[in-house]
């Protein structure tokens, strides 16, 4: 049995799981997450518990178990409490700035680096030199975060770059005379 497909998933208060079949929706204070399921799964609800359970043990129901026990617990998250991913922009003249509800980087290019707005998606900038990326949905929060980061990945061996705050980037010599 996958340790992380049998754990139930405790629905806190305040949140609300709807399960229609292989629908599952939960909604809570910060919104409202809609997502359908493997056919194979059968996900219940039981005491203030969302439960998944499979019908045999063969290879690809094992697999898809508990991957979909973890995404009901990130959505029961999400709609409670919310995601947040932190960069941090390093360089001479590297800044960031909120326009509109987007965002709009200089990262020593000939021209701005505008990242559009994206629905469910807030962007922060703390000090021009601190982005705080937040939402709802880990896995979207995470993906823009990336494609920040993808803009000017750091560099070995200056540092310069975006990188998630709790980065540490592995750091090289450089020539000797």
């Amino acid at each position: 049995m996958s340790r992380v497909g049998k754990k139930p998933i405790v629905v806190p208060a305040g949140v609300e799981v709807k399960i229609d079949g292989h629908k599952v929706t939960v909604k809570g204070p910060k919104g409202t997450l809609e997502k359908e399921f493997n056919q194979v799964l059968t996900i219940k609800l039981e005491n203030g518990e969302v439960v998944v359970e499979r019908p045999n043990d063969e290879p690809k129901v094992r697999a898809i178990h508990g991957t979909t026990r973890a995404l009901i617990q990130n959505m029961v998250s999400g709609v409670s409490e919310g995601f947040k991913k932190s960069l941090t922009l390093v360089g001479v003249g590297y800044r960031a700035a909120v326009k509109g509800k987007g965002l709009e980087l200089s990262l020593g290019y000939s021209h701005p680096v505008i990242i559009d707005e994206v629905p469910g998606i807030t962007f922060t900038v703390e000090k021009n030199t601190t982005i705080l990326v937040e939402g709802i949905e880990k896995d979207l929060v995470g993906q823009i975060a990336a494609n920040i980061r993808s803009k000017r990945a750091p560099e070995p061996y200056k540092g310069k770059g975006v990188k998630y705050t709790d980065e540490h980037i592995r750091r090289k010599e450089g020539k000797k005379a």
